[in-house]
């Protein structure tokens, strides 16, 4: 029986991954989360739930006996850290370190971080290697540094991790209510109530997305491949899309012609984005989920979530 710990667990990828876990047996899986973003209706059965601040000494007790943690908890939408920089930095960065400093008081095997793709948000290169860091945002700015700390404390306390860089994941659970929801959930909910779905700029920015059973195959990996310690992995598909191409797919498949609204940009985010996953894929990786059935899968839930009057 391994021991996971799983920070942000009532959110979209800690969820999923608590019960990608459960459901393969073999592990114990305790879930932290201070719920200010997270949904505790989430959670799934079975999860040893502790609401818990990761800046909180308090966090520390609940690292004894654990095998891995997976740190997805942050603060993660772009626009909201760009109004509070402040906060962006003592969620991200302060949290982050609160982590490792549990890990050298309860050693632990490994610790599986979550960066982001917006660290490549200045890059010029498509597909965008691990090397090309360009950071510009409060948030990618924030991610960015936890690396260096991370290294740190693998150079001086001996902690190991792996840091992983998604592009645009989306699947059932996507945190849908942000004051800006993701572009995939925001699309569906507003289609599947008869309504217009915002699209900030014109809709020519093109996202690279991943289907979350595509990342948690990943996150096994983690555990389970040696070689993956140390390093810095892109977890995408390799393929890139337009908002509108993705607004077209998703509105064919509801069969409706409702059209958007386009409204203003929003600031610090990057025109466009793709993977190279070519590192990720000589661990043995790769997606394997097509655009079209992840959609499907996230309408499905969604629907589900509108009908059960959870939305």
């Amino acid at each position: 029986m391994q021991n996971i710990l799983i920070t942000g667990v009532a959110g979209f990828i800690g969820s999923n991954l608590a019960d990608r876990l459960l459901k393969n047996g073999g592990y114990r899986v305790v879930g932290i989360d201070n719920l200010s973003y997270g949904v505790k209706e989430q959670i799934p059965g079975g999860v040893d739930f502790k609401q818990v601040d990761i800046r909180s000494n308090d966090l520390h007790q609940h690292f004894k006996d654990i095998d891995y943690v997976f740190h997805f908890a942050a603060k993660n939408s772009i626009s909201d850290c760009q109004k509070d920089p402040s906060e962006t930095a003592d969620i991200n960065i302060r949290g982050t370190i609160n982590i490792f400093e549990a890990a050298r008081k309860y050693p632990i095997k490994k610790i599986i971080y979550a960066e982001s793709s917006a660290i490549y948000e200045g890059s010029e290169i498509f597909p965008t290697p691990e090397s090309d860091e360009h950071p510009r945002s409060f948030y990618s700015i924030s991610k960015y540094a936890t690396k260096y700390f991370a290294d740190a404390y693998y150079r001086f306390y001996g902690i190991q991790s792996t840091a992983l860089r998604y592009f645009n994941v989306y699947g059932p659970r996507q945190d849908y209510r942000r004051s800006i929801p993701p572009l995939f959930s925001a699309i569906i909910i507003n289609l599947l109530k008869g309504t217009s779905p915002h699209i900030y700029g014109d809709g020519s920015k093109r996202r690279d997305f991943i289907y979350i059973d595509d990342i948690n195959d990943f996150h096994l990996q983690c555990m389970e491949n040696a070689e993956t310690t140390g390093k810095v992995f892109n977890l995408g598909s390799g393929i890139n899309y337009s908002v509108n191409e993705i607004y077209d797919i998703i509105k064919g498949l509801l069969n409706t012609e409702i059209q958007p609204i386009y409204l203003d940009d929003l600031p610090g985010e990057a025109f466009e984005n793709l993977a190279d996953i070519s590192q990720a894929i000589k661990m043995g990786w790769s997606p394997s989920t097509d655009i079209r059935t992840g959609m499907l899968e996230s309408i499905n839930y969604i629907r589900d979530e509108i009908e059960s009057k959870r939305i």
